[in-house]
Order: structure tokens, then sequence, then C-alpha cells
């Protein structure tokens, strides 16, 4: 539906000519299916003309293409006051607040309804929540609301425009650094957040986000402060005290972590969300049965609850039962089910029907959990390619020559590259088991540092990276190589040299070399079929948004090889590349081959990796803490008739691979 067309129908709305309203839109949406806009006023009309059942048939085809617009919520909670559910009612205006805290009617309604069920306390806990939209200046509103359906160009343009008017507005402010929170400009964000907090240091939410801020900017010392400053100030508010938990783990404290958790489960018994996340740190320091333990009592609170399903496929090691798997097909019948909570199940039944060889169901599955993660992404495989073309373009021998010396010497990274599910971690294992490496974790500093220099003075401005490295002065490189180095103290130990295994920083491996000249690079690489669909069926946190489609993926594969040749071309031998395959069948003369290039001498540890006591945070935890396994290699095999777009999207990189 295009500007034109909305214009007239919210005309044609305020007159309340609905049924003129509704020809118009039944031609938007005969022209396009899942038009978000057409099918949510379809919906309003009907509920004014008082067909509330058709209304509700919208609304489904419109929760099935965007489960998290807060308006549909809204609408869909509208429909069933008037049927008068009011259970159902409380529960969508309330799903509607978390999708879009700006929505005033969601609010008002909730706390009526609870009202009218006699549940005040609840009801009084809300009235802060609507009080503070009510008193939001309507641009502020208008932002939050562009920030509930992803339009973050619109939000950043209205916020902008608003401090320009009251600079030391705390809301404009805070609203402006969770865009840049989405965006993973983080720099600007943990800036805007600090400056709020002196004007307003009493105030929780502001300091909330700021917590959040630092995690992502990796200072987690500061973070911790923060939160302890927190939770003491309030004891008794058990999200504080999970967000204290969650920095502990962080820290490396995982008895304090247990302790918190403990806590919050003697004051919510039975909570899904604290008992995964209570799994989370059991399985990091490896109590892996005590893990299972957590959260399969997560999924016997509440069967709904996905993330704690998951994280037991996630295991590797758990096997489904018949029950689990009839419990997960139950929920994914529910149009209740929320939206991650379903692609989690999915993936969660993928895993099971593939443990159980039934391989067919277990595509489906993985299938339509990645359809619905693609839907909601922003990625272009076109864009991608392009940004790697304009770094083979940019990064000649003459432009590396011509800035030979720049960067900070430092020898202490070694960066572990290359598609996730290519072995990274088995290498991280390896390595960190050497007396002399720190093992890390997967570390956001270059991609941080890569976002900070694409954009030109907004968040949402123009794309210049690679081409801003041609401007730079050589100091600057020194000065990046310098905070790289200060800034990642805080994961270390005392060796010498640490592990940086962010897999997505092969991207940017030219910069690296620029301001750490002596850092060591391996390339993980692993046969691209076995690669690529290994990542298609593992659920991302974030950063891999390629491996959602079968066709994607396989570009991205082609597009990582290809300029993984260019930087093997401009670093000549400074760059290892490890292919897993090798790793699996020839162990220890691969170990010795790693060890041979970072410069370190051979230490029997490395062979026995898997008895390394070290917390491991990524899907491969339970993995790595097991000898070498070599089923894994052909897996692939068993989807093999699913897998032709795959294969056509690889195209000649498979000639270098023998099938």
């Amino acid at each position: 539906m295009n500007q034109q067309d909305k214009i007239q129908i919210e005309q044609l709305m305020r007159d309340k000519h609905f049924e003129k309203a509704l020809a118009v839109l039944a031609t938007a949406i005969e022209a396009q299916a899942e038009d978000i806009d057409a099918l949510y006023y379809s919906a309003v009309c009907l509920r004014y003309l008082n067909r509330l059942d058709e209304a509700l048939l919208q609304l489904k085809a419109l929760r099935k293409i965007a489960p998290s617009f807060g308006r549909g919520l809204q609408e869909e909670g509208h429909i069933y006051r008037a049927k008068g559910n009011l259970k159902q009612a409380l529960h969508l205006y309330t799903r509607a607040t978390h999708a879009n805290p700006s929505l005033q009617g969601s609010w008002r309604r909730q706390i009526e309804i609870l009202l009218k069920q006699g549940r005040e306390a609840e009801a009084i806990r809300l009235k802060p929540h609507l009080q503070r939209v009510l008193e939001m200046p309507q641009p502020l509103i208008a932002a939050m609301d562009y920030i509930a359906q992803g339009k973050l160009s619109n939000a950043e343009d209205l916020c902008r425009d608003f401090l320009k008017q009251q600079p030391h507005h705390v809301e404009a402010m805070r609203l402006l650094a969770e865009v840049g929170m989405k965006l993973n400009i983080l720099h600007d964000a943990e800036f805007l957040l600090e400056s709020a907090l002196k004007l307003e240091p009493e105030n929780d939410l502001l300091r909330v986000d700021y917590i959040e801020a630092l995690r992502k900017r990796q200072k987690i010392e500061t973070a911790h402060g923060e939160v302890l400053t927190l939770h003491k100030a309030n004891p008794d508010n058990v999200h504080f005290e999970s967000l204290y938990a969650v920095l502990c783990m962080q820290m490396g404290d995982y008895d304090k972590a247990l302790e918190l958790f403990d806590s919050i489960l003697s004051k919510i018994p039975g909570d899904p969300v604290t008992l995964t996340s209570k799994g989370h740190a059991l399985k990091t320091c490896g109590n892996t049965g005590e893990a299972i333990a957590s959260y399969r009592n997560a999924t016997q609170s509440s069967s709904a609850y996905g993330e704690a399903w998951h994280s037991l496929a996630n295991l590797k090691t758990v096997k489904f039962s018949d029950a689990d798997i009839g419990k997960m097909l139950a929920q994914l019948e529910s149009d209740d089910l929320k939206f991650m909570d379903r692609v989690y199940i999915n993936f969660t039944l993928g895993k099971a029907f593939e443990d159980s060889e039934k391989f067919d169901q277990a595509f489906a599955h993985y299938a339509a959990g990645n359809k619905a993660k693609k839907a909601q992404s922003r990625y272009s495989a076109e864009q991608m390619t392009e940004e790697f073309e304009q770094q083979k373009q940019l990064f000649t021998p003459q432009f590396v020559s011509d800035r030979k010396g720049s960067g900070h010497s430092a020898p202490d990274p070694i960066f572990v590259v290359g598609l996730p599910r290519a072995g990274s971690t088995l290498l991280e294992q390896i390595l960190s088991s050497h007396s002399q490496v720190d093992g890390t974790l997967e570390l956001p500093n270059v991609l941080a540092l890569v976002n900070d220099l694409r954009r030109g003075g907004n968040m949402t401005g123009d794309n210049l990276y690679p081409s801003i490295l041609n401007t730079l002065d050589p100091e600057k490189y020194r000065e990046f190589g310098e905070a790289y180095i200060r800034d990642t103290q805080v994961h270390r130990q005392n060796a010498p040299f640490f592990i940086d295994k962010m897999p997505n920083n092969f991207r940017h491996i030219g910069l690296i070399k620029l301001m750490l000249p002596n850092a060591k690079i391996i390339d993980a690489r692993r046969h691209p079929m076995g690669c690529c669909f290994s990542g298609y069926k593992q659920l991302f946190a974030e950063g891999q948004a390629f491996s959602y489609d079968l066709n994607d993926a396989g570009q991205y594969y082609r597009d990582y090889q290809s300029l993984m040749d260019t930087w093997q071309a401009i670093f000549p031998e400074q760059i290892l590349h490890v292919q897993y395959e090798d790793v699996v069948n020839d162990f220890e003369a691969q170990v010795r081959r790693i060890l041979d290039y970072c410069g370190l001498p051979f230490e029997e540890a490395c062979l026995s990796f898997y008895k390394t006591e070290r917390a491991v945070r990524t899907p491969s935890s339970e993995q790595v803490r097991q000898p070498i396994y070599r089923g894994g290699i052909d897996q692939w095999k068993n989807f093999e008739a699913h897998l032709d777009p795959l294969k056509e999207s690889l195209g000649s990189v498979l000639n270098d691979y023998p099938l």
C-alpha cells in the first residue's frame, strides 16, 4: 500500500466511511497479500462495523507475517474485549505494550481490566507506565512507535530534531540511545545514556539501559558496578537481581550467579526464564547434568517457553522423548504462541526429529524456523557481496605497502575467524589448553570499531566503510590497535597470548592487520555443504542472518572464500588456513601445525583439550568437552534431498570440495 492510499484510507476511517475504506483495502491486499498496514486497517474497519470474526481472520493473517506488531496485538485485544473475553484481551494488551510501549490504549485497558478483576495492586504497578506515555511529547511517542516498527531512521530523525530544541530532554536521549543499541552503534548509545544519567541519576530505566550498553561494549566491570548499585538500592526487585546474576556470569563469578538465581526462584518459584538462565550458568561451567535438570524444570513449568526447549537441544547430547515432541507440536498449534517461542520450538523439533532419523520432518521444522527469522531480518545478500567486493578493491598491495609500519606492535591476539560451525570453538579449546594462551570470548571489539567507521554523523548514515580506511592517518591505526588491546584486557588472565574467536572478523582482516600487524590469524574452514547446512540448523543469537536461507548461505560461503583468497594474497604466509576435516582425520599433526604457526612450543594438554576446565559459551560447548568426534562430518548427507538450492548457490566452489 502506497502512501497516497494510506492517507486516503485514514481519511475515510476518520469520516467513518468504513465500507468505502474496506473496498480500497481489498484492492491493496489483492495486490500484496502480506501488506501489514492493509491487514491492520481492514481489521479496524471490520471491528467498527461489528464484524468481529472477520476482523480476527485479518489479524490472524497479520500475526503470521508480523507476530510482534504491537498495534495488531492491541486490535486483537479490542476485539476480545468487545466479545467479553477479558482474560484473552488482557493477555493481548500486555503483549502489545511489550512490543510497543507507546500504546496508550493498551496501558489503559490493562489497568481497566485488572481493576474489574479486583487485581488492584497489579493495576497500580502499571499506572506509572501509562503516565510516562501521557506526559511524553508527541514527537517522542511517534519515535517510540517507529522504533517498535523497526523504522529506525524515522525514529532517529525525530529524536535529533527534538533534541535540537530541548538538548537535555532525558527521554529523547534515551530513545536515541535505543536506536543506537539496535544498530549496534554502542559508543554513541553509551555516551547518551551516561549523559542522561548525570541529569537524572535516580532514573532506574536509564540505568538499566546504560548497563546493557556497557555489557554490549564489553565494559563488564563498569556494568557490574552499576548493577550492584541498582540491586543494593532495590533488593526486592527480581528484574534487577536477575540482571545482577547475568553480570556475575559475565565476570566469571558463577557461584554468585547461581546464588542469585536461587534467590529469585525462592521469590517466583518455577519461573521458566530464571530456570533457563540458571541452566546457562551451569552449562557454561560444565555442570551438564544440573543444567539439563534446570532446563527440564523450565519446560515443565511452561511448555510454551521455547528457549528452555532449545537450550536442551543446543547441548547436542539430549534426546527428546515422544512425550517431549508431543508437547512441542501441541504448542505450535496455538495461535497464541509468541514469535521467538515458535522459532525456538521449530529448531528444537528439527533436532528431535533428526535424532530420530526422521529427516524429512526434521528439515520441515528447520525450514519453518529459518523462514520466520528471515522474514524478520533486514539481511541483503547482494549488499553483503558488494561490501566484500569493496574490500577486495581497496586492499591492493600498494595500499598495504603505503601503510607499512602503522598500527600497534602487540603480538598478543590470536584471531580465529571463518564461518560459524566450521570448527572455531574446537580450535579455541585446543589453543586455550596451552599454558601461554588465554581463551576469551567471541569479542565484539573489531565489529564495534567497524560500525563506528561505517557511518557518517548519524546512526543511520551512509555506509562509509571500508572506503573511509583510505582517508585515515596512519596514526589512527596505532590508536585502534592500542584501544583493542586495552579494552580486551578485562577478558584475559595472565597468559602472554589470548584468542578472539569472533567468526565474522574474517570480513575485516585488512583492518586487523593495519592496526595489529603482528596478530596471528587462523582461518577455520569446513566443507561448504557441511558448514552451510550446520549453520542452517543452528539458531544463532545474532550476527549470522545469512544462515536463514540456503541460497543466502551458499552465496555467503562463496563470498567468504573469495575474500579469504584476497587476504591470503595481500598478507602472504600471515594467515593459517585450517580445514576442519583435516583436524578430525589427522589430529596431532594439525595441532602441531597450529602451535608452530603461533610460535608456541608443543604441550600435551592441547591434545587432551576436552579435559581443560574453562567457561565455554558457544553452541559447541558440550562438543568441545569430548574427544574428537568424526560422525558429524557428513551429517548433511541425510538431508541431501532438500539441499539442491544450496548446491546451486555454492556453484563452482563445490569443485574444490569433492562430494
